[in-house]
């Protein structure tokens, strides 16, 4: 850990990185509120609910156009359309269906509430929320939380964490930069400052260097030094510093190992990348698992839950 903190505390960190777009969901040509809300009222009435028509105009539309249904929806039923969903549907397709009426960073700020909510954390939710954002999505996610719960992010995951694992958390939360870091030591407060203080191009140039210096890379490291859920959030932080889409394939492929998937996860990566880097995602899967995310999805999943999933997925490779 020492040479690790060392070599980490003698680099200065500069902050902020814009990152490009790669949606699998992407704007609808020849969009009309009027005939979607149409369509999705009508679905809606349909005895025994015409679920295909609601995934086929909601996982083809993006979020700022599916608000527009949702205000023409209104105007026409009297209606709100999130309430309505809400009573016509049910289970797994509920679940995706209402993560799609959200924006990804209420979205996000959800499933952080929900991970963090009743007896038990769900430290798997939180470290792969908060440890794959950027500072700036971070920062919308404690705006949007503070709107949509009335609470402050960093109390409730400080009340909702402990020790190391908790100080992280915070840190990253809190977005702390303080470019031009200098510290030295061995504790675990210098990884933790280095690794929330964090610019993606220059920690992927350390983690490089980083090679150089030490007989292992910063993973194998990683996992010498830190156990537990600290270690899983160095470990994710480090994933998505060297490669974002890569570690949510990961994600994936992990989920749907087993003969049915693990939906909660499938869901919510595909909700909220959807309209980021899903593409992308794509891409890593196939590389990493010589078969697409289409196939496996369609291999994994059932019924109207995988017709949503694939209409996300957007394609196969």
């Amino acid at each position: 850990m020492a040479l690790v903190s060392e070599f980490l505390g003698q680099l200065s960190l500069n902050v902020g990185s814009c990152e490009s777009k790669y949606p699998t969901v992407v704007p609808a040509v020849d969009f009309d509120p009027d005939k979607d809300a149409a369509r999705i009222e009508t679905a809606i009435k349909t005895k025994g609910v015409d679920e295909a028509t609601i995934i086929n105009v909601l996982t083809k539309r993006t979020y700022s156009q599916r608000r527009e249904i949702a205000f023409a929806y209104e105007r026409r039923a009297k209606k709100d359309l999130v309430t309505a969903l809400k009573g016509a549907l049910s289970g797994s397709l509920e679940t995706v269906i209402l993560g799609l009426m959200k924006s990804t960073t209420q979205y996000d700020a959800s499933e952080i509430k929900g991970s963090i909510k009743g007896l038990g954390t769900d430290e798997e939710v939180l470290i792969e929320i908060v440890c794959s954002r950027s500072s700036s999505e971070l920062a919308e996610i404690k705006t949007v939380y503070k709107e949509l719960f009335k609470k402050d992010l960093e109390k409730d995951v400080a009340g909702d964490t402990s020790g190391d694992f908790a100080k992280l958390l915070l840190a990253l939360v809190q977005a702390l930069y303080d470019a031009g870091v200098k510290r030295k030591g061995t504790d675990v407060a210098t990884w933790i400052s280095i690794m929330s203080e964090r610019s993606v191009p220059h920690l992927q140039k350390v983690f490089d260097r980083y090679k150089s210096y030490s007989p292992y890379d910063m993973q194998e490291s990683i996992r010498k030094e830190v156990k537990g859920d600290l270690e899983k959030s160095f470990l994710t932080l480090v994933e998505c510093f060297e490669n974002k889409p890569l570690y949510f394939a990961s994600r994936l492929a992990e989920a749907m190992k087993g003969k049915s998937a693990k939906e909660k996860v499938v869901t919510r990566i595909m909700v909220s990348r959807c309209e980021v880097d899903l593409m992308k995602i794509r891409t890593e899967f196939k590389s990493q698992t010589g078969k697409s995310l289409f196939q496996t999805i369609s291999e994994h999943t059932k019924g109207d839950y995988q017709k949503a999933m694939l209409s996300l997925c957007g394609g196969d490779d």
